[in-house]
């Protein structure tokens, strides 16, 4: 029954602002336009409407859009009223949908589920579309733009087509080797593309890594003891106050954050509380998120007050730049440091920030157009599909039991575009979605 519902949401920011778009989608979307304006605009136009309520009340005037299903955004027929964005409009136009017989407010995410469940995207898309949704640096943007165009389908789209192509020679093989038809160098071909194929996604999975950074962000954590500079430090990365700062030891307890846009690659830098020995209970906790988080990381930024400085240790494997602090209280050069800061005259800021852009874009190697699992989901079926490929690709192995290791294989590609739908999943993924996308 929900299904056949037709449903109606604020898909425009929330009010007041100066537009709002009400988005009607369902078997129903056309009689919405007709009891609130009392006609129907031609498919696609834009016509200039009141809207009313049953009574007559006149909600509001606005513009009515009509799309005819299959060529709208769920595959079903849409309507789309852009009102003016107050919150009393809204509402009243929101109530009066709400009124009519088989209308309802749709859930979140419902309308980017229709249109998967109609074959207007892939999972993949729906995936990306979240993506974009969220983006905050130039880098998101063009990387789920990417993949919501087809990038990611089509990459998954060859890799299913390679293992079909497969699956149907050694089937082939099975079932009409002893009438000849099948020459014996077909297998042989056919192993040896899949032995490619279970290369390339491995190099995929390595790769996961990349567009973690590219869709959640290059992660930055500042070490040091007490008093380091590194709330000061934080404070002019982030140009303002969002650290307290204090000549006391120990004045941060917990993780501060913030989210810098470096060169189109989002990077959260994180300030930790003070490393040393004898800490008291809550700063003992503080000092143990601040590890947690650094072995978490991309990059760890260990700062030393130059002018007194106390060495930390940090635990091995962890990518460090040394970081001189309070540099206006000495004259002296660089040394052992990457780098000398001064938190107080902003003094290496600069040359600081371009530093962590360069390691940043370097982590993502210049992404331009390569398709990469962009989901923990996508990269665990993916390592699913290459351990059924390395099992069929054991020679001691019957070959039936080969066959069927491709056909799971197969199963598992299949699995990330949405082809072999499991509820739970698709369930987790829309309502993620806001209300009204």
């Amino acid at each position: 029954m929900r299904q056949s519902d037709t449903i109606f949401a604020l898909s425009s920011g929330a009010p007041p602002s100066g537009v709002a778009i009400i988005r009607v989608s369902g078997v129903k979307a056309k009689d919405a336009v007709r009891h609130l304006c009392g006609s129907v605009p031609g498919d696609r136009s834009v016509d200039l409407v009141c809207l009313r309520a049953a009574d007559g009340e006149l909600l509001d005037r606005g513009l009515a859009i009509v799309f005819s299903a299959p060529r709208s955004f769920t595959g079903e027929d849409c309507a789309e009223f852009h009102i003016h964005g107050g919150r009393a409009s809204v509402a009243a136009v929101i109530e009066a949908l709400g009124c009519l017989d088989g209308f309802r407010q749709a859930d979140a995410g419902e309308f980017t589920r229709r249109a998967f469940v109609n074959g207007k995207m892939d999972l993949t898309g729906v995936e990306a579309l979240g993506d974009l949704i969220s983006a905050e640096t130039a880098m998101q943007r063009r990387f789920a733009l990417a993949n919501a165009n087809g990038l990611a389908k089509a990459q998954y789209d060859s890799w299913r087509q390679r293992i079909l192509y497969a699956r149907a020679m050694i089937e082939a093989e099975l079932d009409f080797s002893d009438e000849g038809d099948v020459p014996g160098s077909v297998a042989g071909e056919v192993w040896r593309d899949m032995r490619f194929l279970a290369d390339e996604m491995a190099t995929k999975i390595a790769g996961a890594r990349k567009a973690e950074i590219l869709r959640d962000g290059f992660r930055v954590v500042i070490l040091g003891a007490p008093n380091a500079g590194k709330s000061s430090l934080i404070n002019r990365l982030a140009d303002r106050d969002v650290a307290i700062v204090s000549d006391e030891p120990g004045t941060t307890r917990d993780l501060v954050e913030v989210v810098l846009d470096l060169g189109g690659v989002r990077t959260l830098v994180t300030d930790t509380a003070g490393l040393r020995e004898h800490a008291g209970s809550v700063e003992a906790q503080g000092i143990a998120r601040a590890l947690d988080r650094a072995a978490d990381s991309d990059l760890v930024l260990l700062l030393e007050d130059v002018s007194d400085p106390i060495p930390v240790d940090v635990p091995d494997g962890m990518e460090v730049l040394r970081i001189g602090s309070k540099s206006d209280l000495t004259r002296m050069g660089a040394g052992s440091y990457d780098l000398l800061v001064s938190g107080k005259t902003g003094a290496g800021i600069g040359e600081l920030i371009e530093m962590l852009r360069s390691v940043a874009i370097g982590r993502i190697g210049g992404w331009s157009s390569d398709a990469l699992p962009f989901r923990m989901r996508q990269v665990d079926l993916i390592r699913d599909a290459e351990g059924h490929l390395r099992d069929g690709l054991n020679e001691l192995t019957p070959l039936e039991l080969r066959a069927e290791e491709l056909r799971l294989a197969g199963d598992a590609i299949s699995s990330i575009v949405g082809e072999i739908r499991t509820e739970d999943v698709l369930g987790h993924i829309f309502s993620q979605f806001c209300i009204g996308k």
